[in-house]
């Protein structure tokens, strides 16, 4: 029987939470401080690991955040771990939801409160474009991984494709491609 790293366990807790406090704008929201803390502060993962994760963790049924959690908690300290790292990300947002929601009924008639919603709103847009240009310097390295983007953009923005199509599409593209490299590597 495996000893239990309760250190690694408080650890995982505690940087879930934080994430979980103080991430506004939902999963997409979360993915440029789950990156900073899961790879550059905690060093759990490296940038290349974070991208598979997010990817598997928007291909399943749930929120991003609370999926890519509980699967590096899961990797970390196996079950223990992934119920930590859920219950970390999902606590504070639920108790912070929940007084918000109040507080809101209360004031959602005020401009100052509404005006606040509004800076919010843009400062989300921000995050989450910073994670699109971290992942995507990590993820796309030449022409065809560009094509393979900008196609599975065009495929989800303006088609309305749903995003796990795409990736599958995009996995079954990126392993054809490699076929044809090892088969053109082979007859050189």
């Amino acid at each position: 029987m495996s000893k239990v790293n309760w250190k690694l366990l408080k650890d995982i807790f505690i940087s879930t939470a934080k994430i979980g406090t103080v991430a506004f704008g939902g999963g997409y929201g979360m993915i440029p401080l789950m990156e900073e803390e899961f790879v550059s502060r905690r060093g759990w993962v490296d940038s290349r690991d974070i991208l598979d994760i997010f990817a598997i963790a928007q291909s399943v049924p749930g929120v991003i955040a609370l999926n890519t959690s509980t699967f590096i908690g899961y990797r970390l300290a196996g079950l223990p771990g992934a119920i930590l790292a859920c219950v970390g990300v999902s606590t504070p947002q639920f108790f912070i939801i929940s007084s918000l929601s109040i507080l809101y009924l209360q004031f959602q008639d005020n401009p100052q409160v509404n005006a606040a919603f509004t800076g919010i709103s843009a400062c989300v847009v921000a995050l989450i474009l910073t994670a699109v240009l971290k992942m995507g310097e990590s993820a796309v390295k030449d022409a065809f991984g560009w094509v393979v983007a900008v196609l599975g953009f065009t495929a989800i923005v303006f088609a309305g494709i749903s995003a796990v199509w795409c990736i599958l599409v995009a996995g079954l593209i990126g392993w054809s491609w490699s076929m044809v490299k090892t088969v053109q590597r082979r007859q050189e």
